[in-house]
């Protein structure tokens, strides 16, 4: 009877670190973000087996919970922030101003997303940047705030974000953004100006 009561025991334990670590690895607990990135340049990260026959289940239910609505790589790359550049986690009582260059793809953009993986409940009209608004050879520089700074001037809002997430889509990506993804991502630079509580 102890022994029965035992492999009962285990059998518990064993199906809820089973389902535990799936719910995990899916994303439906523990937050957002890649959980198996094997790309991080300067702190943009991606798993690059999305879009490839190389994804698993729990990547393709991370896909599928987070809203990616992943192409195959040849078709778009993706790549997540939640940091900005001196490792403190974005927010939204704090203004950033974020900057970079052209990314080797036909089209990209860079979108902002609460902590549940969704677009922040305001009426800004402004939560996400794209090459159509900034040039393709120049550099070019975005201020995220919860309240727009200027009338000019590119803007990300990030109001009502609480703690937010940057995703960076690239449409069409060069074949040697495919074979070399360190090398060629022109990785945007987020550089925090001040916070409300400090």
């Amino acid at each position: 009877m102890v022994k029965v009561a035992i492999l009962i025991v285990i059998a518990i334990l064993g199906a809820a670190i089973g389902a535990g670590s799936a719910l995990w690895a899916a994303g439906i607990v523990g937050g957002r973000g890649f959980v198996f990135s094997d790309i991080d340049s300067a702190g943009w990260v991606s798993d690059w087996s999305i879009g490839s026959e190389a994804a698993g289940p729990y990547t393709r239910a991370r896909i599928a919970r987070h809203g990616l609505l992943a192409m195959t790589k040849e078709e778009a790359v993706y790549f997540t922030r939640n940091t900005e550049d001196q490792g403190e986690r974005l927010s939204e009582s704090c203004r950033y101003v974020l900057s970079g260059e052209d990314q080797p793809a036909e089209w990209w953009s860079i979108t902002l997303y609460d902590a549940q993986s969704r677009l922040p409940m305001n009426d800004d009209g402004a939560l996400s940047l794209d090459v159509t608004r900034t040039g393709r050879t120049q550099a070019w520089e975005a201020m995220v705030s919860a309240t727009r700074q200027a009338e000019e001037g590119l803007w990300i809002s990030s109001r009502n974000a609480g703690a937010f997430d940057l995703t960076l889509r690239l449409y069409r990506p060069s074949q040697a953004m495919l074979d070399d993804p360190l090398a060629e991502l022109n990785a945007p630079s987020i550089r925090r100006v001040d916070c409300e509580d400090r």
